[in-house]
């Protein structure tokens, strides 16, 4: 299963401009206004699970965070954000990886995940990738998870989604997190269509 979806997002990013997809921001602002909401020292190591191409860490980067993380399945999506940052990419932990697989080696101050959960369709998917949020943050970390509300997409890039609201997403992290704050965003494509997506901020007891 993993070599196949690693396929699927390989071709998606050789074939798509990576301002092309429809999950394109030219500026991250919903995640970096949910990292203001934060207030964390610029030392505080971040993770960004499904990070692709996103100027997420860019951005980061330009206001003094040190110590960063981009994990992604898709190789070519982890390389566009290596060639726009160029000298600067050194400075990143970049990391090929499945992430309902994938076993961290250490603990993060931050979780962020725009847009991996709501493509986790089999509740075995799941599970793993709880089991990966949970090893990979410690008590007091933040998590930060958005993903397709409700009356969202029901498929993005070809594949189906799982749709969530606030309730639905907390109970899915599980007890060991409380939920901090949620709100929807309507995010709008490079197409111009809409899209419809719920964010939740969590705190690790």
């Amino acid at each position: 299963m993993t070599e196949a979806k690693r396929e699927h997002w390989d071709a998606v990013y050789r074939t798509k401009a990576a301002d092309s997809v429809s999950w394109y921001q030219p500026t991250p602002e919903p995640s970096l206004r949910a990292l203001d909401a934060l207030q964390l020292p610029v030392t505080a190591s971040l993770i960004d699970v499904g990070g692709g191409a996103s100027s997420l860490v860019d951005r980061l980067l330009e206001r003094g965070w040190s110590d960063l993380t981009v994990l992604d399945i898709a190789a070519p999506a982890l390389d566009v954000a290596k060639a726009r940052l160029g000298d600067e990419a050194a400075r990143i932990a970049w990391m090929i990886e499945d992430v309902t697989v994938w076993r961290p080696g250490r603990q993060y101050d931050v979780w962020h995940d725009r847009a991996v959960f709501h493509f986790l369709t089999e509740r075995e998917q799941r599970l793993a990738y709880r089991r990966a949020l949970e090893t990979g943050t410690a008590p007091g970390s933040a998590v930060i998870i958005a993903s397709f509300a409700p009356d969202g997409p029901e498929r993005c890039s070809g594949l189906p989604v799982e749709r969530y609201d606030a309730a639905a997403l907390a109970r899915e992290v599980s007890s060991a997190f409380a939920l901090q704050r949620d709100w929807r965003e309507e995010h709008t494509t490079p197409g111009g269509g809409r899209q419809s997506f719920q964010w939740c901020v969590f705190r690790r007891r």
